[in-house]
């Protein structure tokens, strides 16, 4: 086990008991008398993953000393959002593998994912207004319109190799990192935390869902597929322009860059082992790294404001090891 996977464990074992709490309110709230909703929400739900989101949001409840059963809801909500927006992803990007088995999309086909994406999304706000707080509703709807953003401008930026870092950034932080944010601040706001402690949380989850966005994307270069669960190139194919091809675009000779350019704009993967060579030897990987790093540096600056406890050490570890990872 790496350093990485062994700090994620330690900090997921400490909120064992709530994700237990938070998976009775998900296998009580998917239930539907239409049979193929549950039949999807539970394969994707079942699919595990890190669930690093409704993770971020109990890890922070117990920073805060928040301990009543409202937080098991919430988590719910945030892991309902994400796997619409994975369910919604995988038909968009015609994805095939996510976390080592088909997707939704391959197992049940286009429409029936979209439909029971639009279901976990609606079960989501029925659970935030049953929450009876306005400010919980409004977190969690300003970042479901974000990310739905980020996603069309994601859209927008296909195929484009002229994309820039700041373009880049302005995807991910929407489309990523505005979950993390969301999921840390509703924290803060279940344990009537100060406006300096929410602000102090939502900074950190910002940050830490860019760096862990960012590292994913040097995956797609530099990943060990058997860990990974998805293809090796799947952004090349989709003609995402992510971090590592932008910086070895500008590092890279004419030559390089061409060939780059032309993998983006026709989404064409026959030159993907020598797109991986440029990648490394341009530094675009070590570059790209680095920027996560800031990110993650910004992530444990803002714990600063939290008590300091178990679970804020636990965050600041995942913080600091999330540089390591390798799937």
């Amino acid at each position: 086990m790496s350093a990485n996977s062994s700090s994620t464990a330690a900090a997921l074992a400490l909120i064992a008991d709530d994700m237990r709490g938070m998976d009775a309110v998900i296998e009580l709230r998917l239930k539907s008398e239409v049979p193929l909703v549950s039949q999807v929400s539970r394969y994707i739900v079942a699919a595990g993953g890190k669930r690093l989101r409704p993770a971020l949001l109990l890890l922070m409840c117990g920073a805060l000393g928040y301990r009543e059963a409202q937080r098991y809801n919430l988590a719910a909500v945030v892991e309902f959002i994400h796997t619409a927006t994975l369910l919604h992803d995988d038909v968009v990007d015609e994805s095939t593998l996510r976390r080592g088995r088909a997707t939704a999309n391959e197992a049940f086909g286009n429409p029936a994912s979209v439909l029971v994406g639009d279901f976990l999304y609606s079960r989501a706000f029925q659970m935030m207004v049953e929450a009876g707080d306005m400010r919980i509703m409004q977190t969690l709807a300003e970042a479901t319109n974000v990310i739905a953003e980020g996603e069309v401008l994601q859209l927008m930026n296909m195929h484009d190799a002229g994309l820039s870092e700041e373009g880049y950034l302005r995807v991910i932080r929407s489309k990523t990192a505005k979950l993390f944010e969301a999921s840390a601040r509703l924290a803060a706001l279940l344990a009537q935390s100060p406006a300096a402690i929410e602000q102090g949380c939502a900074d950190y989850g910002q940050a830490l869902g860019t760096a862990f966005q960012v590292i994913d994307d040097v995956l797609d270069y530099d990943g060990d597929v058997s860990e990974m669960g998805k293809n090796l190139g799947d952004d090349l194919r989709e003609g995402k322009a992510t971090l590592p091809l932008i910086i070895a675009m500008q590092r890279g000779t004419e030559e390089e860059r061409t060939t780059i350019q032309q993998a983006i704009e026709t989404g064409g993967t026959d030159q993907m082992a020598r797109i991986i060579a440029i990648v490394h030897d341009t530094g675009a990987l070590q570059a790209t790294r680095d920027a996560a790093a800031v990110e993650a540096q910004r992530a444990l600056n803002a714990l600063q404001l939290l008590p300091q406890n178990i679970y804020s050490n636990a965050l600041m570890q995942l913080a600091s090891q999330l540089l390591e990872r390798r799937s």
